[in-house]
């Protein structure tokens, strides 16, 4: 093993320690503490077990890493354009599903991804509720509580079961229930599960085949890295602007099996262009 292998195994060593300490630290907040419920743009949900599990995780990193970068949905959500940072970054959502958490269903993740020389290197997504945490380096695999997983084999979309879900600000969502009509007309069924992180997770291990959505980066960089590192592809349904690094981008995102990416891409393309 050479010296950048053992740096990336200590770096997700330690990000699968921290989400481990942020999902306990999430799930007391809800069993044990009254729950404060804020809204970001008059739409989006923010708890007080948001912003601490959000204080917690920047506040380990920095004790840790004091030179790195971090990029958090709630503390530092803009950090310029990470495709030019010339740093090590850290990509956090420290609730992905926080409206499932706050109505006490069991659907959310704390989301940690790490970036290196403009890559996605590590991800490491933990649902403490369920104590399954989903991990991957670049190049090595993905995992589920240490075990190897890989993406489904289904092969033919009307066999598929698909993920997608849908964004706080509603009033841009017919071309979305244009997609869903034309989706769930030619797969086996739809899922909308409420946290894009343990969705694309799902399709990683195989409980989704066939994923799509436009999201933030913080919502979806460690999942990438797992389901891709699980066999997933990845991609857009439209294109990606000029001079934007795909992994980034977070627009009309896809992502399945690698039998089921071309049809549901396809289908997809398909409805943006009738």
């Amino acid at each position: 093993m050479n010296l950048d292998e053992i740096a990336m195994t200590d770096i997700l060593q330690f990000a699968e320690a921290l989400a481990r300490e942020a999902g306990e630290l999430i799930v007391q907040e809800r069993v044990g503490a009254t729950l404060t419920q804020e809204y970001k743009n008059d739409d989006e949900l923010v708890t007080n077990a948001d912003l601490k599990a959000d204080r917690l995780i920047c506040e380990r990193i920095a004790e840790e890493f004091p030179t790195h970068l971090i990029l958090s949905e709630e503390s530092s959500p803009d950090i310029g354009n990470i495709q030019e940072l010339d740093a090590a970054i850290w990509i956090i959502d420290p609730i992905d599903g926080t409206v499932n958490y706050a109505h006490g269903h069991n659907q959310s993740a704390i989301s940690i991804a790490y970036v290196e020389h403009g890559n996605i290197q590590a991800g490491v997504v933990f649902n403490p509720f369920t104590d399954e945490l989903f991990s991957a380096t670049l190049g090595a695999g993905a995992h589920l509580n240490g075990s190897p997983i890989q993406v489904s084999k289904v092969a033919q979309l009307k066999r598929a079961l698909i993920g997608t879900g849908f964004p706080y600000d509603k009033t841009a969502i017919e071309p979305m229930i244009t997609r869903v009509h034309a989706v769930l007309s030619d797969c086996a069924d739809i899922r909308r599960l409420g946290s894009a992180a343990l969705d694309i997770c799902f399709l990683a291990m195989g409980r989704l085949d066939g994923y799509y959505e436009s999201l933030s980066i913080w919502d979806f960089a460690a999942a990438q890295l797992i389901a891709k590192e699980a066999g997933a592809s990845f991609g857009h349904f439209s294109p990606v602007p000029e001079g934007m690094d795909p992994q980034f981008y977070d627009q009309d995102i896809i992502i399945a099996n690698p039998a089921i990416y071309p049809q549901l891409l396809a289908l997809l393309q398909a409805v943006e262009t009738s």
